[in-house]
Parts: C-alpha cells; structure tokens; sequence
C-alpha cells in the first residue's frame, strides 16, 4: 500500500486550514509580513500540493506595510465555503478581523472588509448553522490586549460583514487545567454537536484540543486530542479537520522547525466510542501512514507547479513529504520577466522595483537605502524548503558606487553573497549580521529601526575580490543539518568560498527566507534564473 511520510509540506506554511469541496481539496496558510498575502494550495489527494493563487494582493491598511514588519500582518486565518461562494477569515493583530470571498480559490478575492477592528483581536473563524444563522469565533493576543488563554464568539449577518451583538466568551482557558495560551480556533458542526479545535501550549512545544457543546455558545467540554507523546514531532497542533468523500476523517497541523518554519503534516483520525476524534497514533502524531483513498492527483502538466519535499516516490511505495517536485527544485527562469506565484516581498511592493524587459530571466532595480537588509522592503523571497538544499543563481550587476546585489538567507539575523560596487570598482563580497535584539515572539516585533541590532560584518576567504564590470557572477549557497549555511561564487573558471559559516534563524513568526536583492542608488541587478536541488548529504 502506498504510503506519505510528514511533513508532507517541508517548508514555512504556517497555521494551516484546509476545507473540501466536491473532490478538491483548499488550503490557506498565514503570511504575516509577507506580499502577496493568504496563500491558496490546491490536492486531491491531501497530500500533494500546487500553489493557485493568492486572495490578499498588498497587505492593509496600506500605510502601515511600507516598510517590512516582522511578526505583523496577517496571522492565522481560516476558509470556508458556503452558498456557493469560499470566504477567508482573518487577523491583523494591531487592526482587527477582515474578511473576503471568492467564486473559486484560484480566482479574485473581494476586497477585503474589516468586520470587527481592535487590537488583539486573533485566529477567527466562521460557522454557518443549519438554522441559517452565522457566527464567528477568535481568540486574543495578550501583547496587543493584555490577556489571552480565551475564546470569544459572536453572532454575525450571514455574508459576516457586521457582528449582531457584543460578542461574548464562550471558552476561558484559565478554567481548564494546565491550559495557556489558547488560541487558533477552528469551528465545525457535526452529528448535533458543535466542535471547536483549538491549539494551546505556544507554537513549539504545545497540543491540541478538541472541545464540544449542544449549543453554539457553550459551555465547551475540552479533551487533548493530539500531543507530542514520545514522538519527535514537537508541537503538533494548529490546524483543520477535513473529511475525504467517503468519510473519511484528517487532521491538517503544522509542527515549528524554527528557521525552516511551520511544517504541515497530515494525520488520520477517527473516532473513539464516545464519540470524541483520535488523532494519529492513539493522540500521537505519525511520521507515515497510507495515503487517503481518493481521487489519484493528475500528474502536472507544462508550468503547473508542485510543492512537497522534491523526492519522487521511493522505493518500498513511500511519498516522502509530499512525493512531487517542490517550486524552486523546478526552478524558476522568471518567464516574461515575472516572479513565480511562490515569491513574495516583506512590505507592499513598489511596481517598478521590477523593471520589464524582453525575454525571460529576473530584473530588480537597485533601490536606495538596504544598509540592513531587514529594513529593506524590495526583497524578493521565498521560504527556506526544508533541510540539505543546494540554492543556486546568477547575478549581473549595472550600478553606481554604492549598488549592490546578490542572494541572502535571512530572518532575525542575515547573511548574503553578491557583488557591490566601490570607487575601485565592482567586488564580490560575503557579509553576516549576526547582533540582533530578541523583542518577544508573540510581540511580532519590528526588526527594522532602532531594534534590528548590530550591522554588518565581511566574512571572506582572504579579501573581497575585485571582479570584471559587468561580470555574470555565479552565486551558490548550501543550508545542511542544524540549518548551516555556506556561500560560494563561480567567475571565469574560478571557484570563491567564504569559510565562515552562518547559521539560518528564523523571522517574525515565520521561517527564514531564501531574497534575491538590488540596492544603492541607481541601476539594476539581472538574475537569468534560480533553483534549488537536494544536497548530496541528504
């Protein structure tokens, strides 16, 4: 029987929630800082995944994102379907709950309304009851509000534009034993009882619990129905039940990895004789188990992009993580110009940090300011794609003193390799910033300003090393166990190392990021291409 391995998404997609409709699996994930926003995933089968789009194109209120801020923005929504149309759910922290709806996942999202503003205000998501009526629950951020550990709820209009009363607690978590920090909500109705599951215990190291009650609004009778056990997978929980067309129940959750983020795995569940879901392995998460029996994924055709681990099926009938080709093993040649749908920016985008041309291959326009990159708005990244990853890229760079381009890895500290032009001439060059200053992690700090910590610092083999003008400079970079990173350069013939070593950390709430960048003050940087490939060690 053929067999998945978790995590079967090996790379950032954090807080997922997953509905089915008809045969198609939707999964939406949070993207804090990130630009486009609300990532949508498409399966038929669980546990193979195509990117389709994005339903939040700048982060808002616009304003507020000009600038990268780490740890804001959009935290963990939730998707639904209902009369005939897929709605999202969800929270900026310092504004309130938004919402916005589709005719399909992969087509336009409305604009998005903000339906209850304040701060604090976290993880919402809707149910639509069988009376017709529509409710909406969340949770609270103590560091914008200054509690949490409590579920509230509201009765809202049934297209959840308006709330149509106060709202009211409808779980304390101070009330049950050993419960902190719960939060992520996600409610569902079955069999006469309405369910909320609900992760508490903090990212890294909590569980998760199912709840259920007669009435909507309570009281909630919790239970742990998933923790670590005597596994490795730390963690497990935040995440969504889903059924298969033959009844089949799953449980979608992410696991914390640090700098290669929130995982998601895939555990089966079933039901015990009290009626009360069992997760995985007796409440325990598995590494493998056999494949949902649904509808086989069509292979993909010509541009239509997979995500999971990159390993093809192996022997023995085993999908390791996914089975199919990840987006950057796949490469990107940056077609017409453009960014892949797997790139994003830390802040709203400027549309001519892009400048078009004719024919493929990447071309980013050196933009003023960057002296630390995790101020900069106009990188181009994407999440670091699990362990023992080979990432490759060329660089050309036409700037003036000042200007400079390359690959970096980053997150609350950075490092990258590329090229940087001086009064002598253009160099290729290595540098760390490695000082940083911790602000909390549920706090979503800003790591820009005065709080991002020290500068940077060269590291090198002997010197930065003078190079051609113009040069097409061939940039390398090897993440291996405990997420080390190394860089290294090709020019001419000749190989570049730097010796010095740098250890991947992770942003604000999300994983570390794999940027294409151009600054200083006029010019431009052209990238032909990007891929990543498994390492020899793995």
């Amino acid at each position: 029987m053929t067999e998945y391995r978790n995590p079967i998404l090996y790379a950032d997609w954090p807080d997922p929630d997953v509905i089915r409709s008809g045969h198609d699996y939707y999964l939406v994930a949070s993207s804090f800082n990130r630009v486009p926003g609300l990532p949508l995933l498409h399966s038929t089968d669980l546990v193979r995944w195509r990117i389709v789009g994005h339903a939040l194109r700048r982060l808002i209120p616009e304003d507020s994102y000009r600038v990268p801020k780490p740890g804001c923005g959009v935290w963990a929504p939730s998707i639904r379907e209902h009369a005939g149309r897929f709605w999202i759910c969800w929270p900026d922290p310092d504004h309130g709950i938004y919402v916005t709806s589709a005719d399909h996942p992969a087509g336009e999202w409305s604009e998005p309304a903000l339906v209850l503003p304040g701060r604090g205000l976290i993880d919402p998501c809707p149910l639509w009851d069988s009376d017709g009526r529509a409710y909406l629950v969340h949770g609270w951020a103590k560091s914008r509000c200054g509690f949490n550990n409590q579920l509230s709820a509201y009765e809202t209009s049934t297209d959840l534009s308006r709330p149509l009363d106060q709202g009211r607690m409808i779980v304390d978590g101070h009330a049950i034993p050993g419960c902190r920090t719960l939060e992520g909500p996600k409610w569902y109705r079955r069999d006469g009882w309405y369910w909320i599951f609900a992760p508490a215990g903090g990212v890294a190291q909590g569980w998760q619990y199912a709840m259920r009650s007669r009435d909507v609004f309570g009281p909630y009778e919790p239970r742990i129905v998933l923790s670590r056990g005597d596994t490795d997978i730390n963690g497990p929980h935040q995440g969504a039940w889903v059924d298969t067309p033959d009844g089949a129940d799953w449980f979608v959750h992410f696991q914390d990895l640090d700098a290669y983020g929130r995982v998601v795995h895939l555990q089966p569940m079933t039901w015990d004789d009290e009626g009360w879901p069992v997760i995985g392995a007796n409440g325990s998460p598995v590494r493998t188990h056999p494949v949902p029996q649904v509808r086989p994924s069509a292979p993909p055709a010509a541009g239509d992009i997979a995500l999971g681990d990159g390993f093809p099926a192996a022997v023995g009938g085993t999908f390791p993580a996914g089975g199919l080709l990840s987006p950057a093993t796949v490469g990107d040649t940056f077609s017409g110009g453009r960014p892949g749908p797997w790139w994003s920016w830390p802040a709203n985008p400027s549309p001519e940090w892009i400048i078009g041309h004719s024919g493929d291959g990447l071309r980013l326009r050196c933009v003023p300011g960057g002296d630390d990159l995790r101020a900069a708005p106009n990188l181009l990244g994407q999440p670091l794609p699990g362990p023992d990853v080979v990432v490759e890229t060329e660089v050309r760079l036409d700037g003036a003193v000042g200007s400079r381009a390359g690959l970096a890895v980053h997150g609350r500290t950075y490092a990258w390799i590329g090229l940087e032009r001086r009064p002598a001439g253009t160099f290729l060059t290595c540098r760390f910033a490695q000082s940083e200053t911790e602000t909390g992690a549920e706090s979503g700090g800003n790591f820009g300003g005065e709080g991002r910590g020290g500068g940077e610092v060269e590291k090198d083999a002997a010197a930065p090393v003078a190079v051609p003008e113009n040069v097409g400079m061939r940039l390398r970079l090897t993440v291996t166990a405990g997420m080390v990173t190394r860089f290294a350069a090709e020019y001419g013939g000749e190989r570049w190392e730097c010796d010095s070593p740098f250890t991947a950390t992770p942003g604000g709430w999300i994983g570390a990021t794999l940027a294409l960048f151009a600054t200083g003050p006029s010019g431009h940087a052209d990238f032909p291409h990007f891929r990543i490939t498994r390492s020899e060690s793995r």
